[in-house]
């Protein structure tokens, strides 16, 4: 396996990987806008033929209130089943933080999960230190609630680790 960042002719395997696991799912200009407006934030898994089979898509929140500190959000992330509990979601998402605050100064990083996802919620707290934020009502298109979740980012000299992120 191999984790890199996103480069656009990635775009069209991130959709399948989406179309094929996910309930929620994005136009290719969405994909796009990812990619060009936030480099280095997103990233795949791709296997020894360098089909992509796990994904990662993220940016900086734009538009921020006044005083609110810079941070990233997971937009989607998404493993094929026949690669899932091989590490690649842990991998994929401490990448994207590690770079969040390396190249954007991001103090931390947002995620929307769906009350039912347990294998989900079970990385994002368990393993990667997240936190519930906030329960959105009706968050998702079929009416499902979404906890918020947040994760503070520590600040090295020139990367950043998940300050309680394990490895």
């Amino acid at each position: 396996m191999n984790i890199r960042p996103v480069r656009v002719g990635d775009l069209m395997g991130m959709q399948a990987c989406n179309l094929q696991n996910l309930p929620e799912n994005y136009t290719m200009k969405y994909y796009l806008y990812h990619a060009m407006t936030w480099p280095g934030l997103s990233y795949v898994a791709e296997d020894e033929n360098g089909r992509v089979v796990g994904y990662i898509l993220a940016k900086m929140e734009e538009d921020l209130p006044e005083g609110d500190e810079p941070h990233g959000h997971v937009t989607s992330i998404s493993v094929l089943r026949s690669h899932r509990r091989l590490g690649l979601a842990k991998k994929l998402m401490i990448q994207s933080q590690e770079a969040m605050a390396a190249i954007y100064q991001a103090s931390y990083v947002s995620l929307h999960v769906r009350k039912s996802n347990r294998a989900a919620l079970s990385l994002y707290r368990d393993t990667l230190g997240f936190t519930v934020r906030d329960i959105e009502k009706k968050y998702y298109a079929d009416g499902e609630d979404a906890y918020a979740m947040r994760l503070y980012l520590k600040k090295t000299d020139d990367s950043a680790i998940a300050s309680t992120a394990t490895r």
